[in-house]
């Protein structure tokens, strides 16, 4: 069986998924929205705007952080007021971090930039391609091989 298909996807899921990539694009997000929101921090609080009220540990497996980590950021992301944290109704010894109005306004104009360059990088093609990539995209997270345990071969 020939996988020229899967080597190509694959490849192009490693160009995507390089650290220094994702944080030049969390920069970029980020600019110019205060001092606590960096390419550190935006994992935090695009997972917490993904994911609603999470605890640190939680939160971590989600964002690719361990749990001090995520707990550090979003330290600083309280003390701006973009995050805080509650107790868990569910368990009294839990504490949920949850994002405040500010916070989520913040993630809003993250994700407004982000769909923005999305936009412009697929402006040249034609609309229907553009459009069949995002369904097909979505498509491919939804059924993909990240969905389950996956087979060894």
């Amino acid at each position: 069986m020939n996988n020229e298909t899967g080597h190509e996807v694959a490849d192009a899921l490693g160009d995507l998924l390089k650290r220094s990539l994702r944080a030049d694009l969390h920069r970029a997000l980020t600019e110019d929205l205060g001092e606590a929101v960096d390419e550190v921090t935006y994992p935090v609080l695009s997972g917490l705007a993904r994911t609603g009220p999470r605890s640190a540990a939680d939160l971590a497996a989600d964002v690719g952080l361990d749990r001090s980590g995520v707990s550090r950021r979003a330290s600083r992301l309280e003390a701006a007021g973009l995050v805080r944290r509650e107790q868990d109704p569910a368990d009294r010894r839990a504490v949920l971090l949850t994002l405040t109005t500010r916070g989520a306004r913040t993630v809003e104009i993250m994700r407004q930039r982000l769909a923005s360059r999305i936009e412009a990088s697929l402006s040249s093609w034609p609309p229907e391609e553009a459009r069949s990539f995002a369904v097909n995209l979505r498509r491919f997270v939804d059924e993909g091989p990240f969905t389950g345990p996956t087979e060894q071969q």
